[in-house]
């Protein structure tokens, strides 16, 4: 860690905004001006729209994350967590991935430590569910999927069989509705290669507690997607919630009961909870009280933004909704990234801070190879796209804002050699244990019982 007098501008988390605000703030300042301290438990940064195709294979899961030390050579990266902060002396405490805890001051404080999994006291979900957050689970889904087909196709059993090729994922917006199409895509061509499993001896479930799915992309194209993923095969029930999964048995509150080896939960996402012991002003719903300035309430050294963040939408209000604030998405997250760099810099120089505003240029999603929906926003007019086309302005869209050039031309190389080559459907499950066999070849063999054979008797003499 530097051991300079200059100010320390301290990062809390290294995503998306943490990321991009770093790398802003380290463009815009002079040579020795200030010290940038980026600390997340992590060492890389995930992009997380490309999660659902990492788990599909159609991206390899190293091109989906960036390392943080490569992007940000001229910062300091710290692997570990900002357990507490104290505002009054400006000091942080850093609890590393080894050894103790330590005191960091600061100067200025950027909390960009984003949001995770939205979960419920469902009994059964945490032993059994499987979360998109992050790419290790995007690796372990995409592998787990594939041993279900290895488990059906090996086993006489047809309770295990059904079991294994029951696939049930609670949660229909971007993250759902794209990860069951990208995994039904996946399982459709693993498929092809096994003698004893069809797609027709899967079934997928789709469950939201919503009265649509895609909301982002409007009532229209969300019907659109709902049609299209039944239209493939997958079940579809709405304003339904899941009610238990203990032991894979799901139990849905419009009476459905299924056994399933494969619970995926991308049912929404909430503030990260360790902002409750910052010290911070939080809205209602836990996020971090911002000004249009994306300074933290009440101060003048605190920036906040992204999924952690209640930032007040500009547009949206003047157009008269008092209300409205931007919501979290890597659209938004991006450009607050920016304004914050460029508001932390003008306020370590004693410059007037500049307000964020940002009119929703659409969305897009992606539901499997040449499958998709796009909602384009230009001025008044929004052009609706479905299909092939919507599919392409995804891919492009979200290949663009794909942080560094180095990981954008990965992930087109990625998809060009997808257009030629078959798609790959080994498991490598063996990864998550992968000292097992080295242990069962390497442990002490077990000492043998002593024998309960009488020795033999030595002859008599005659």
């Amino acid at each position: 860690m530097s051991t300079t007098e200059r100010p320390r501008i301290l990062v809390v988390g290294g995503g998306y905004v943490g990321l991009y605000a770093a790398r802003r703030i380290l463009k815009k300042m002079r040579y020795g001006e200030a010290t940038v301290t980026v600390v997340d438990p992590r060492s890389y940064m995930t992009y997380q729209p490309f999660l659902p195709e990492a788990a599909a294979g159609s991206i390899s899961p190293r091109h989906v994350v960036v390392p943080l030390r490569r992007v940000l050579p001229k910062a300091e990266v710290l692997t570990g967590r900002v357990t507490t902060i104290d505002q009054d002396r400006k000091v942080a405490t850093v609890s590393p991935l080894v050894g103790e805890a330590y005191e960091l001051p600061f100067d200025y404080l950027v909390i960009a430590l984003g949001a995770v999994s939205r979960t419920f006291p469902i009994p059964g979900l945490a032993e059994q569910g499987i979360g998109m957050k992050g790419i290790e689970e995007a690796i372990g889904l995409r592998n787990h999927v594939l041993e279900q087909l290895d488990k059906a196709d090996s086993t006489t059993d047809e309770e295990v069989r059904r079991r294994a090729l029951t696939f049930v994922f609670v949660g229909g917006g971007f993250a759902g509705a794209e990860t069951i199409g990208e995994v039904e895509d996946l399982a459709r061509d693993a498929a092809k290669y096994y003698k004893n499993v069809k797609r027709e001896d899967m079934r997928f479930v789709l469950v939201d507690a919503a009265d649509k799915i895609l909301p982002e992309v409007g009532p229209k194209l969300g019907q659109y997607g709902k049609e299209h993923l039944e239209g493939r095969g997958v079940e579809v029930y709405l304003n339904t919630s899941m009610d238990s999964c203990v032991d894979g048995h799901v139990v849905l509150k419009n009476g459905l009961e299924v056994d399933s080896n494969t619970i995926v939960w991308t049912a929404g996402v909430k503030p990260n909870p360790a902002l409750a012991r910052y010290g911070l002003p939080l809205g209602p719903r836990g996020h971090v009280d911002c000004a249009p300035t994306l300074q933290v309430q009440g101060t003048d050294y605190i920036w906040a933004a992204g999924d952690n963040a209640q930032v007040p939408d500009l547009v949206g209000r003047k157009a008269g909704n008092p209300n409205a604030w931007c919501p979290p998405n890597a659209q938004h997250a991006l450009r607050q990234a920016r304004v914050l760099g460029d508001n932390v810099i003008s306020g370590m120089r004693g410059f007037p801070q500049s307000e964020y505003s940002h009119a929703n240029k659409g969305a897009v999603a992606g539901l499997g190879v040449h499958k998709g929906v796009a909602m384009i926003v230009m001025g008044k007019v929004k052009i609706k796209l479905k299909g092939r086309l919507a599919w392409y302005m995804h891919r492009g869209y979200h290949g663009m804002a794909m942080p560094t050039w180095n990981r954008k031309i990965r992930v087109f190389a990625d998809w060009t050699l997808g257009m030629f080559l078959k798609r790959e459907v080994v498991s490598l499950g063996a990864i998550e244990t992968p000292r097992e066999e080295f242990y069962e070849a390497a442990k002490p063999a077990p000492a043998a019982a002593p024998s309960t054979v009488p020795a033999p008797q030595k002859a008599k003499a005659s």
